[in-house]
């Protein structure tokens, strides 16, 4: 072999490594998108312990990754800068319908045993609120206009229920929580509210309510938990290890939901109650943060 050939050779051999060193990389770390938050390191601080177990279960590093809103993580799900993303129910329509996103698993913990919840619209038991149609001229207090069981499931059971929210109320606040709610209830700063039923149950636990003084004048169908999703193109094995190593994260906290006890697959067509709520409410769901 003459010596620039060989020369020729040995550079085509030395750029081999270089060449495939992103498609290597990429498998080396594993990048998960978290809830988006304005304080970041807060948000990171939280998940820390799922993120440690998910880490030791996969036997590869996991880097988080946080953004100041839902359209932030998806876009980050479209340009193949994330791996895995936990989202909101309508937020995950969305980065579906977008991105391709795909849901895969939905955490489920020891309190609730469900990977399902409720909206409640609760109102108190001396109010003589009773049914939807008694609601018609009182206050009520929806959560947060992003809310999915403090506002959109409600709005659309009302709709539904031949009622416009729009007049329905004489007068219609947004809280800001859940709890802020319950307690505008019990303390008759408005007659009625669309709350969540496990933040319910906690307060009646923690002692903050007492369960004798509301009534449950409607309840949504089942509302299906946040899921975790990954990205259409993540790798078909590294999906299968996920899909292992998020069934086994048990005993770490779980925002305010308790202690997780795994996370149950699930699958697109799970989310199909929600897509059906955006249509009736003629929803944006861009415009959700």
């Amino acid at each position: 072999m003459t010596p620039f050939p060989k020369l020729l050779r040995c550079a085509r051999l030395a750029l081999l490594p270089l060449l495939l060193a992103p498609a290597v990389q990429a498998q080396q770390v594993l990048t998960v998108g978290l809830i988006p938050s304005e304080d970041s390191q807060a948000m990171i601080k939280s998940s820390q312990q799922v993120l440690d177990q998910l880490q030791a279960r996969l036997g590869m590093p996991v880097k988080p990754f946080v953004a100041t809103d839902y359209n932030g993580v998806i876009e980050a799900l479209r340009a193949g800068k994330l791996d895995v993303a936990y989202l909101g129910p309508f937020s995950y329509v969305l980065a579906n319908q977008i991105a391709g996103a795909e849901a895969f698993a939905v955490a489920v913990t020891k309190k609730t045993a469900s990977s399902a919840y409720h909206s409640l619209i609760i109102a108190r038991r001396d109010s003589g609120i009773r049914t939807l149609d008694d609601l018609k001229g009182h206050t009520f207090a929806f959560v947060d206009p992003s809310s999915a069981s403090g506002h959109l499931f409600p709005k659309a059971g009302l709709e539904h229920a031949g009622h416009d929210p729009k007049t329905l109320f004489s007068r219609v606040i947004f809280s800001g929580s859940h709890d802020a709610s319950i307690l505008a209830v019990a303390n008759r700063k408005v007659d009625a509210a669309a709350v969540a039923d496990r933040i319910l149950a906690g307060a009646v636990n923690n002692g903050q309510v007492q369960q004798q003084d509301f009534r449950v004048v409607w309840t949504s169908p089942d509302i299906p938990e946040s899921p975790m999703v990954w990205r259409n193109n993540l790798d078909p094995e590294l999906q299968a290890r996920l899909r292992t190593a998020f069934a086994g994260i048990k005993d770490v906290p779980w925002g305010d939901q308790g202690m997780l006890n795994g996370f149950q697959p699930t699958t697109d067509a799970a989310y199909n109650v929600v897509r059906d709520t955006a249509k009736v409410l003629d929803l944006d769901l861009r415009s959700l943060k």
